[in-house]
C-alpha cells in the first residue's frame, strides 16, 4: 500500500523533524510512504475573511496539483468523522481490500483546507475538535498510521 502525506507548511523544529523521521522509518516495514511538503502562504495579521479565503484557495491549488487521479484522498478536517485507532486501522485495511492502494492524507495550512480540496476528498477525518499546530499534527498523523498498521498485523504496540 502507498501512503502519501500532503502537508502545507515547512517543519522548522528539529524535534518534530526527528519524530517524523522516526515514524517514517517505522512505517517502511508496512507501506511505501511519501511525504509532500508544500509551502504555506503568509497570512497577514488581521487578515480579512476574503484574504483568508484567497490564501486557502492558493494553498488548495498547490495541494490539488500533487494529488493523482488514482489517490483515495483523506482530508484532515475539523468537520470530519472521528475514529478510534482501531477504527482507523480497520478503515485503512478495508480500503486496501477494496483496491484503494494509494491513500493520500491532506493536512492544510494554519487556515485549514480549501473547499476545492474538501470537494476532491473521498473522506474527511477529524482527530479531535481541538485545533493543533499543523507541524505537530503531521507527527500525530504518522503515529496513528503506524499504530493502525501495528493493530492490523496484531503486533504489540497498541494498548
Amino acid at each position: 500500500m502507498n501512503i502519501t502525506i500532503i502537508s502545507v507548511g515547512k517543519i522548522k523544529e528539529k524535534y518534530l523533524r526527528d519524530a517524523i523521521e522516526e515514524y517514517s522509518k517505522r512505517l517502511r516495514r508496512y507501506c511505501k510512504l511519501d511525504i509532500i511538503e508544500l509551502s504555506d502562504e503568509k497570512t497577514p495579521d488581521n487578515a480579512s475573511e476574503k484574504e483568508e479565503i484567497q490564501i486557502k484557495e492558493k494553498e488548495g491549488e498547490a495541494i490539488l496539483k500533487v494529488i493523482k487521479d488514482n489517490m483515495f484522498v483523506v482530508a484532515m478536517d475539523l468537520k470530519g468523522k472521528m475514529l478510534s485507532s482501531e477504527e482507523l486501522s480497520s478503515y485503512i485495511s478495508d480500503l486496501g481490500v477494496r483496491g484503494e492502494s494509494n491513500i493520500a492524507f491532506v493536512i492544510g495550512g494554519s487556515l485549514g483546507i480549501s473547499n476545492e480540496v474538501l470537494n476532491r476528498a473521498n473522506y474527511k477525518l477529524c482527530f479531535s475538535k481541538m485545533t493543533f499546530p499543523h507541524q505537530l499534527f503531521r507527527v500525530m498523523l504518522l503515529e496513528q498510521v503506524y499504530r493502525a498498521y501495528r493493530i492490523m498485523k496484531g503486533e504489540p504496540y497498541h494498548k
